[in-house]
């Protein structure tokens, strides 16, 4: 609640700033000579749709991922693995301070994880088939605890809010900047239209500039908070062997941020990966 209220918060005090500066240096009747119109009632109406997308996006996501990957929840553990699984989990979530995740676990031969879900008290944490076949118990627990630490550190609210404020400015800017390119439309037809959904493409790829940047800082996190919740030791061997088929993932590209493998970026691509490449994060840990 606290990270919805300071977004919130960021949003409203971003606006007052941005009308009294427009007030202040006179950039109101300037922007009106240009076409633009009323840009505090524009900036609200793209704060409705930009946070409003973002956070019905964060209120499905669990229902959401259960069905794109295909997630089997365990509710009453059938063997000793799946009892290893939910009491694992069970045991970090205390460790963390937060409430008991749902716990499942979805068919792919690519070793991963991801977590997911609407607050730190109502999450989920799935492990593919390919992780319980191919990591031992202390790697497998290594990933659970950096799942675990995502949800801890807020990352899967902090992530859709940062969206939602970066889709609000995405909109709004690229209202203003159509109006001034073409005074008589005045926020109407298709031809406005038509560059208004262009500018959003261009500010949108910037804007998942910023939105990459920080889902790989926020691994750097979630792997300290790991070491923390099972040992630095495991959550480095844990890395290593995700090292063997790094790069491969059959994760849908809604998804792919949330996994604890991502896929390799080579060039500019790199700008836009959601993972930092998994040699740096096992150095960053063994400085620890």
């Amino acid at each position: 609640m606290k990270r919805i209220l300071l977004f919130l918060g960021t949003n409203l005090a971003i606006l007052l700033v941005l009308s009294a500066f427009i007030q202040i240096f006179g950039l109101d009747q300037w922007l009106a000579d240009k076409g633009v119109g009323n840009t505090t009632g524009l900036f609200v109406l793209a704060t409705v749709f930009g946070m409003g997308g973002s956070f019905i996006s964060l209120a499905i996501s669990k229902w959401m991922a259960k069905r794109m990957m295909g997630v089997r929840i365990i509710e009453n553990p059938s063997n000793a693995a799946e009892q290893w699984l939910v009491q694992t989990v069970q045991r970090q979530a205390r460790a963390a301070g937060i409430g008991m995740p749902e716990v499942g676990v979805f068919e792919s031969p690519v070793m991963n994880a991801f977590a997911t879900g609407m607050s730190r008290n109502d999450a989920l944490v799935a492990v593919s088939t390919g992780l319980l076949q191919n990591m031992d118990r202390d790697g497998v627990e290594a990933v659970l605890a950096h799942e675990v630490s995502h949800i801890a550190n807020g990352d899967m609210v902090t992530m859709g809010l940062l969206q939602g404020v970066l889709n609000t400015f995405v909109i709004f800017f690229a209202h203003i900047v159509a109006r001034m390119l073409m005074r008589d439309e005045r926020g109407g037809g298709l031809a406005y239209f038509g560059v208004v959904i262009a500018l959003e493409i261009v500010f949108g790829l910037l804007a998942s500039i910023i939105v990459a940047a920080f889902s790989r800082y926020r691994e750097y996190r979630a792997d300290a908070g790991g070491a923390h919740l099972a040992s630095r030791r495991k959550m480095i061997s844990a890395l290593e062997s995700l090292q063997k088929t790094y790069g491969q993932s059959d994760m849908p590209k809604e998804m792919a941020a949330f996994g604890i493998s991502g896929t390799l970026g080579q060039g500019l691509k790199k700008l836009f990966a959601s993972h930092p490449p998994l040699e740096q994060r096992i150095a960053a840990l063994k400085q620890g």
